[in-house]
């Protein structure tokens, strides 16, 4: 059974980080899949290669008891090969022999993939599969004296190369989670909301606290089929007056030629209700304008957002003759220079 590099395979450092180990899995498995590779063994066992490698290394327990492995290897490879590495009464002492024999005293090894374990390597299958070590010694083999061999873990061979056990200890039993998406309006996400949703033909009732935002999970422990979880991702649709940035708002305020040039105290509809907002004499078209607190809750604590007003000043058109002159006549008065110099 010959070591398998998984960092190599994936070309990435053994100090590679967790991103750094999924980008690269993907690129290769985009690069080999059997889709883009019809009929090219060479690619297919590549693509096979790089599953396996990204099974290990993105798992942290896993990643954790290969790295363990690797620093470890060929003590533990020459135990299987009637070498112990440790002389007599070393940690391999009753471990060590070959496919063609044993020690007096000694165990043979084989390392085989049974069942429908076959998807990876004997490597991966020996120290990865959950079995224990008479399983990955090929289930049952016999001693020299026809005995059974004495049962030991993967850990127990750690233990004897004087390691941590719980270093690599196996990994707990994980809950699947099924993903539901609930979309929301924007008076929803500043309010809170309550959603009913079906997950493999069950209804869950799914509170959504006020603040939330497009991609917010919501985690439902045991909730789904099986007591799995249910993980619930949120999607604010788009609203036809707000623009939402974080927890601030923006909104357009039109005006009158009347109330930007003299001033005017103009209603605003905000999520929370109406409010009278002073328009100052001479306020220009776009001038932004904050209003405090008016703006989203944050998901947590009392904190929210501001809510800024842009303003679009509306000119009159179609003027009258009468209407022309009398605005040539103010703007004689007003006497504006020319803003492009």
């Amino acid at each position: 059974m010959d070591y398998q590099d998984y960092y190599a395979t994936l070309g990435v450092p053994r100090t590679a980080s967790a991103n750094e180990i999924k980008k690269s899995f993907r690129k290769l498995a985009r690069q080999y899949h059997p889709d883009k590779n019809p009929g090219d063994a060479d690619a297919e066992r590549r693509f096979k290669a790089v599953n396996e490698a990204n099974e290990v290394l993105s798992d942290p327990e896993k990643r954790k008891r290969y790295d363990t492995l690797g620093a470890n290897w060929d003590a533990y490879s020459r135990a299987g090969k009637g070498g112990d590495p440790f002389g007599p009464g070393g940690p391999f002492a009753g471990f060590a022999g070959t496919a063609g024999g044993s020690r007096p005293g000694g165990v043979r090894y084989e390392f085989r993939t049974g069942g429908d374990a076959g998807q990876f390597s004997d490597f991966f299958n020996a120290f990865f599969g959950g079995m224990d070590a008479a399983a990955a010694a090929g289930r049952g083999h016999r001693s020299s004296g026809g005995q059974a061999a004495r049962g030991g873990s993967f850990e127990d061979l750690l233990a004897g190369m004087a390691l941590d056990a719980d270093r690599a200890a196996p990994r707990p039993p994980q809950r699947t989670s099924y993903e539901a998406e609930a979309a929301i309006t924007l008076e929803e996400a500043f309010e809170g909301a309550t959603r009913l949703l079906e997950v493999s033909g069950r209804r869950l009732e799914v509170k959504i606290p006020r603040g939330v935002s497009t991609g917010s999970r919501i985690k439902l422990t045991g909730k789904g089929p099986g007591g799995n979880d249910v993980v619930v991702v949120v999607r604010v649709t788009p609203h036809p007056v707000f623009t939402r940035h974080g927890r601030d708002l923006e909104r357009e305020l039109p005006l009158t030629l009347e109330e930007a040039l003299l001033g005017a105290k103009v209603p605003v509809q905000t999520l929370k209700g109406r409010v009278l907002l002073t328009i100052a004499p001479g306020t220009q078209n776009g001038k932004r304008i904050r209003l405090g607190g008016q703006g989203m809750p944050a998901l947590r604590g009392d904190e929210r957002g501001d809510l800024y007003v842009r303003t679009r000043v509306l000119l009159p058109t179609d003027l009258t003759d009468e209407a022309r002159e009398a605005g040539q006549r103010f703007l004689d008065l007003v006497n504006q220079s020319d803003p492009r110099t």
